[in-house]
């Protein structure tokens, strides 16, 4: 297997160029998936990624890939889902000889591949991986230099640790859109109550909240109930704009 370029060295990935002309993470990690195929010429390449204890293929290339990787996940053991869990990086020199997991190497060797490896990618995140390249001939990635490879595998990493966090901040928006509607509905309810009764805010926020208590149903929804009576049309809620550029 060749991962050398040029004079004998390995050229730093175009990770920028590849960020800039893709839209999301899965375009990203097939632009990977796709150079390490061209790196190694190996018969299939696969990017696993496990989350909650749900491994899944999320781009390949090649046809080995797919069926390898998802006998694995119907085991839920073998060099990928190793590789991802541990956070080492796990060589097969010959499925022939291998006696690690199960019926998985028969399988594999049956289907003409002998030889695998699989570096990890996003360990110790919530979320897991590898990203695992399968070799016809045995004793493919023994010797191997792995340096343009493990730079794949970080940019990988790379690109899930930046996703995670962009879908972080989203959640977190979403719980700050439903908390300010939330107080602008609750809000409303108590300038009703303290016009009706000619209370302070604190007096007015105890009887709204005695009263969900007494319904058994949440304080909005007791407001929003109340809000609605009064006025014939649901109560209006701001929402969370982002700041403008």
């Amino acid at each position: 297997m060749n991962t050398e370029r040029g004079e004998n060295a390995y050229d730093p990935v175009p990770v920028t160029e590849w960020l800039l002309a893709t839209e999301s993470v899965e375009d990203f990690l097939q632009i990977l998936a796709d150079a390490a195929m061209e790196l190694t010429r190996v018969e299939g390449i696969g990017v696993t990624i496990e989350r909650d204890h749900r491994p899944l293929t999320v781009v390949s290339a090649g046809p080995a890939a797919p069926a390898l990787d998802e006998k694995q996940y119907g085991q839920d053991d073998g060099p990928c889902l190793q590789a991802g869990r541990t956070g080492e990086e796990i060589v097969v020199d010959d499925m022939l000889g291998e006696t690690r997991w199960g019926d998985y190497p028969a399988f594999a060797a049956a289907l003409g591949i002998r030889s695998s490896l699989s570096l990890p990618i996003a360990d110790r995140t919530e979320t897991v991986g590898a990203l695992n390249l399968y070799a016809g001939p045995p004793g493919t990635f023994g010797t191997t230099d792995r340096t343009a490879l493990r730079s794949l595998a970080a940019q990988a990493t790379g690109a899930i640790k930046l996703a995670q966090r962009m879908a972080d901040n989203q959640a977190f928006a979403v719980q700050m859109q439903t908390a300010m509607q939330s107080r602008a509905v609750i809000d409303q309810a108590l300038g009703v109550v303290m016009a009706q009764r000619r209370c302070t805010a604190d007096i007015a926020f105890g009887i709204l909240r005695s009263a969900s208590q007494h319904r058994n149903i949440k304080l909005r929804d007791l407001c929003t109930e109340m809000i609605t009576k009064l006025t014939g049309q649901p109560p209006s809620v701001p929402e969370l704009r982002s700041r403008p550029e």
